[in-house]
């Protein structure tokens, strides 16, 4: 993996200040999209497919907002070891976009991200895993100050193996369910695919 195409925060604000948008995908790596049976997560092509087509709007617009890659760093033998297959971008960076690593849920934490983001953006989010990365960076990102943006059908976890209440499994995407009502509740705004195409227009 190339190191960061856009690496200075300087330069970054200048994108963010035209379009008062940041693109923020999270832990959109290969290993994601590994067989179930090697730990991949299920049913993951339809959140692929969107993010992909929300990331195609996003460098079409004009202007277009700060694409910012978050790739995970796991531990030795973790599916995103560094510099293993599983860690690498699913989406290749384009001119001008960011790439930060991180080893926590919450990128912000631990990591150079609030350097390319102003409390005044506005932030859309999408990636893995709904009930980790997602959850955690939305929140970080309202007790900045920011407005948060969580497209629905663009982020997507695992099914939730329960330890207490009797056991049992929570489906991926009620986990999905509950995490959206949960943002919604503490101040982010849910959209759909729907809005895509002029997700990105002017704010002027």
């Amino acid at each position: 993996m190339p190191a960061p195409i856009l690496g200075s925060a300087q330069s970054a604000s200048k994108i963010v200040e035209a379009s008062g948008r940041v693109l923020l995908l999270l832990d959109t790596q290969q290993c994601v999209l590994a067989p179930t049976s090697q730990g991949g997560i299920p049913d993951v092509k339809l959140a692929r497919n969107n993010i992909e087509k929300i990331l195609a709007a996003a460098r079409k617009a004009h202007p277009p907002p700060l694409i910012i890659h978050v790739r995970n760093t796991g531990d030795t033998g973790d599916m995103d070891e560094p510099n293993t297959p599983g860690w690498q971008l699913i989406y290749s960076p384009s001119l001008n976009e960011v790439v930060i690593d991180k080893r926590k849920n919450n990128a912000f934490a631990g990591t150079s991200l609030a350097d390319f983001i102003p409390t005044s953006a506005e932030i859309i989010v999408v990636g893995f895993q709904t009930d980790f990365s997602i959850r955690a960076t939305c929140s970080a990102a309202l007790g900045r100050g920011n407005e948060v943006l969580l497209i629905h059908g663009a982020h997507k976890t695992y099914p939730r193996i329960e330890v207490l209440h009797g056991g049992g499994v929570t489906t991926a995407e009620q986990v999905e369910s509950e995490i959206e009502a949960e943002l919604t509740e503490a101040g982010v705004h849910l959209l759909d695919m729907e809005d895509v195409e002029h997700m990105f227009d002017s704010r002027e």
